[in-house]
This record gives structure tokens, C-alpha cells and sequence, in this order.
């Protein structure tokens, strides 16, 4: 059996880690990796190679930038010159990127079977592209692997057959599972200028929240008003960097006390910050699964989640917009403890990518 798993942006490679190397247990199972190329930064694409000791990509598309009409065309136009050669049994697809529904377009043109991997999920926000992707993928896909009870309830409502359905837990937590302890050895805070505990932990990236100078104002005023607490260790997404500088805000940036900026980190050291912060303060998916299961307190700046169990069971808590007053007694409520304690969800053992390659290796044998 044939797989040709798909990465292209930072998430898509700590999910397809874990199934790789259950894979190459599988005798039956040939296990081939396609890197579209979406993600070019250095720090956002080979490190996360190197760190997840994940093998050279047997292909390499190179697609780079562009809006997201222009790559998802790239990348169909190049993964189809790969299926062409490889004629794989399947395509795995992981999340919700435009590498995720390219790529799954050309397979089911060429009549190959998908699995998805992080299948169901919904924020009911059609503005994100992502939930664009979420529900196209999920609709022309053949093996859906879902992380939580949430992506069940959806699909079933969507009409998916529930034969085509399979709850197996997290590969993100698979990977976070597989490398703490390593991640755990670092000795990077002194560096840094930060501490066990005495930082909070931001990430801004999301359109909605950093493509306008209000959007960014109000994240400074944030960033203002926790640093008085706590430090703010700031990892600094290329497009927030440009858009900050675009709008004229890199002073008031440079001028606030107590707010460390670095580049972006690599997954292990990331892990290592995540773990050992106070607060995380975010905009991103994965890492209101990654807090939830490290069991540290997570604000997340969304006014919906595709990953509610994170809030219902998790220790995420959402805030609909970027206020900076209601934002500050969020901070103050969890930094002197007065925030809820969360559970980590059914399955989220690190064993996720193991009962993905068994339901494939049954399903191909029979």
C-alpha cells in the first residue's frame, strides 16, 4: 500500500511525523512524503524537518508564496506531475491548509482514495480559508481520522457515512507526546532573558487580527498591559513584523518594557517556552491543543473555535475580540490563578498515528 502523506505549512509536519514512523512499522505500508513547499521560511519548514527527524521529502514542489488562489493552482498543477509517476494507493492529507485541499483535489480527480487526518472540525466561520478547506476535504475524502467528539457530531450532520468515520485521537499530541522530554533538556530561557513561569507567551498571526492597524494597536495595548506582571516573550510571525511596519508601529513596538521579541522558534524549542510559561496568549489552532494538553492556560483571540473541546474540557478560554480591557482582567483572573483547570481529552495519549495505520492496513486488506 502505497501512502504519499502531504505536508506544506508549520503544522501539517508535527502531524505527519508520528504517521510516518507508524507507517514504516507497517510492512505492508510504503510510506512517501510530499512537501508542497507552501512554507519556505528556513525557520518555518527545514527546522521542523531536522527537529522531527522526519526524512528528506521524496519530492519537493517549491511553490512558495502567493494568495491562495495562486498556490492551491500550483500546487495542483505540480502534485499531479507526482501522481502521474508514484500511482499511490492513497493520499493522506493532514489539517486545513491550502496544501490540504490542492492535493486532495487532484487525487480525487485521478480517482484515488484521501484520508484525512484532523477530519470534522468546524468553527462555523466561512470567512477563515481554512474552514474552506476543512469542509471540501472532509466532503471528497474516503478515511476520516477525528481528534475529538466534536468532528463526529459534525460530519454525522453533514451526512458523512459513519463507516467512512473513525475516532483515533491527536497526532499533534502524538508528536508534543513523542518529543517533551527532549524538548524538556533545552537550556534556552536564560538566553532568552526569561524564566520558569514568569513570562507569558504570545503568537499573532491570523489576518482578521494582525491586517489592521487597529488589530495591532490593540495587540500592543495588550502587550502593555500584561508586562507590569510578566514578561511577554513575543516569537514574531513574518506577516505580523511586515504589517507592524507597514502601519507605522514599530516604535511603540521598540518602546515597551518588559516585552522580549524573537523569530520564530523551532517545535522543540516552542514546546519547551509553551511548558514553562505562565499564560499562552495566542491566534492559532494547534496550540489550544497543545496547552490544553500540557495543562497550561491558554487565552486564544477567535471569536469561535474549530477545536471546542479545548474550551469545554481544555484550558482554553476564547475572547470574540482584541479589547484590551476585557483582555487585561482575562490575564490578571489566570496569572493569579483564578481560571478554570482543564482535562485532557479521550484519546489524546500519543498513540493516535498507531490506530491510523492499523484502520488503513485492515481497510487495504480487505
Amino acid at each position: 500500500m502505497k501512502i504519499l502523506n502531504i505536508v506544506g505549512a508549520r503544522p501539517n509536519f508535527m502531524k505527519v511525523a508520528p504517521l510516518h514512523r507508524a507507517f514504516q512499522k507497517k510492512s505492508e505500508i510504503e510510506s512517501k512524503i510530499v512537501h508542497t513547499g507552501q512554507h519556505y521560511d528556513a525557520k518555518m519548514s527545514d527546522v521542523f524537518f531536522n527537529q522531527l527527524e522526519l526524512p528528506k521529502p521524496d519530492y519537493f514542489l517549491g511553490i512558495g508564496g502567493g494568495s491562495h488562489t495562486q498556490q492551491t493552482a500550483k500546487i495542483m498543477l505540480e502534485f499531479e506531475k507526482v501522481m502521474e509517476v508514484e500511482q499511490p494507493d492513497l493520499v493522506l492529507v493532514v489539517g486545513d491548509v491550502t496544501s490540504t485541499i490542492a492535493c486532495a483535489l487532484v487525487a480525487t480527480k485521478m480517482h484515488i482514495p484521501i484520508a484525512h487526518v484532523e477530519a470534522g472540525l468546524r468553527s462555523g466561520d466561512r470567512r477563515m480559508p481554512e474552514e474552506i478547506n476543512r469542509i471540501l476535504t472532509d466532503s471528497i475524502s474516503d478515511y476520516l481520522f477525528v481528534t475529538e467528539q466534536a468532528g463526529i457530531d459534525n460530519l454525522k450532520h453533514e451526512g458523512v457515512p459513519d463507516e467512512k468515520v473513525f475516532m483515533v485521537g491527536n497526532c499533534m499530541i502524538d508528536s508534543l507526546v513523542h518529543y517533551r522530554q527532549k524538548a524538556s533538556m533545552l537550556d534556552i530561557m536564560p538566553s532568552l532573558g526569561v524564566s520558569k513561569g514568569d513570562f507569558v507567551l504570545m503568537t499573532m498571526h491570523r489576518p482578521a487580527n494582525v491586517d489592521t492597524a487597529e488589530g495591532l494597536t490593540s495587540i500592543l495595548q495588550i502587550i502593555e498591559n500584561t508586562t507590569p506582571y510578566k514578561k511577554v516573550l513575543f516569537p514574531i510571525h513574518p506577516r505580523t513584523k511586515n504589517n507592524i511596519e507597514k502601519f507605522g508601529l514599530k516604535a511603540k513596538l521598540d518602546a515597551i518594557q518588559g516585552l522580549i521579541l524573537t523569530e520564530p522558534q523551532g517545535y522543540l524549542e516552542f514546546l519547551h517556552l509553551m511548558e514553562n510559561s505562565a499564560l499562552v496568549v495566542t491566534d492559532s489552532g494547534g496550540i489550544q491543543e497543545e496547552t490544553t494538553y500540557l495543562q497550561v492556560p491558554c487565552l486564544t483571540f477567535r471569536d469561535s473555535t474549530e477545536r471546542p473541546v479545548t474550551v469545554e474540557l481544555g484550558t482554553n478560554q476564547l475572547l470574540a475580540d482584541l479589547n484590551p480591557e476585557t483582555v487585561h482582567e482575562k490575564v490578571l483572573e489566570t496569572l493569579e490563578g483564578r481560571t478554570k483547570k482543564g482535562i485532557i481529552p479521550p484519546l489524546w495519549d500519543g498513540n493516535a498515528a498507531e490506530r491510523i495505520a492499523a484502520v488503513l492496513v485492515e481497510k487495504f486488506n480487505n
